[in-house]
């Protein structure tokens, strides 16, 4: 765990990029992801089986594209977008009323790590590559328990770390040498997007996040890699008897 100073300075910095790339989060998603965060998030949705009428909060929605499909799975079913920077959650406002779901989608500035709901809340928790830009993800990850209902499903779809080579090597070449270029030249923020590589490098793999959603008190964690491992999905189920 961080120490407060440090917490503190990863949390305002984030604040600061997210805030500024907000206008060009969508390209450089698929710049980041190989055009394949699409697929990835269909993957996801597919795994989670939303119903008619269930509800969620999506954390870190940034501009809320998986808000969105987590709305139209849900059909009626209240959903939560939320996430700490205003201008990201501007440009996911223009996105919710061309949808049409402004009544079922309520967003709101908050901070992931002391979300602003009661307990037993939602059918789902999620949160799409917002965890490795947490000060503290084990807290996130407790917060996104607390607020779903017994029962409910913590989901975290993230960029991760491939373990195969000779593509673990392209990959870690693209993704800390070639990317910060790109950023630079295509939204000017080429800081920016160094960083965005370097978070990664302290974020835990696949199988270390699976087993901090066990050491929580998650059940039945499934964890999927996607893309040879650039990324992964991890699924938790809240203990049905937890009050």
């Amino acid at each position: 765990m961080m120490d407060t100073n440090s917490s503190k300075t990863k949390e305002q910095f984030v604040h600061a990029v997210f805030e500024n790339i907000a206008p060009k989060y969508d390209m450089m998603n698929d710049v980041l992801s190989f055009r394949r965060h699409k697929a990835w998030r269909k993957f996801t949705m597919k795994k989670m089986n939303v119903k008619p009428g269930d509800t969620a909060i999506d954390l870190c929605c940034g501009t809320c594209d998986w808000t969105i499909s987590i709305a139209e799975a849900s059909q009626t079913g209240n959903i939560v977008g939320l996430d700490f920077s205003q201008n990201m959650l501007d440009v996911g406002k223009v996105k919710v009323d061309r949808a049409g779901k402004t009544r079922q989608i309520d967003l709101v500035q908050g901070n992931a790590m002391e979300l602003p709901f009661e307990d037993n809340q939602f059918d789902y928790a999620t949160i799409g590559f917002g965890l490795r830009n947490v000060p503290d993800l084990k807290r996130v990850l407790k917060e996104m328990q607390r607020v779903v209902k017994p029962g409910g499903m913590v989901v975290c779809l993230e960029l991760s770390k491939p373990t195969w080579q000779p593509f673990k090597g392209i990959y870690y070449f693209y993704f800390q040498k070639v990317l910060p270029l790109i950023g630079k030249f295509l939204v000017k923020r080429y800081e920016q997007y160094k960083w965005l590589p370097d978070s990664l490098v302290a974020f835990p793999g696949r199988y270390e996040l699976a087993e901090i959603y066990r050491e929580i008190g998650l059940h039945d964690v499934q964890a999927y890699p996607l893309t040879g491992g650039i990324a992964a999905l991890h699924i938790g189920m809240k203990e049905r008897n937890n009050v």
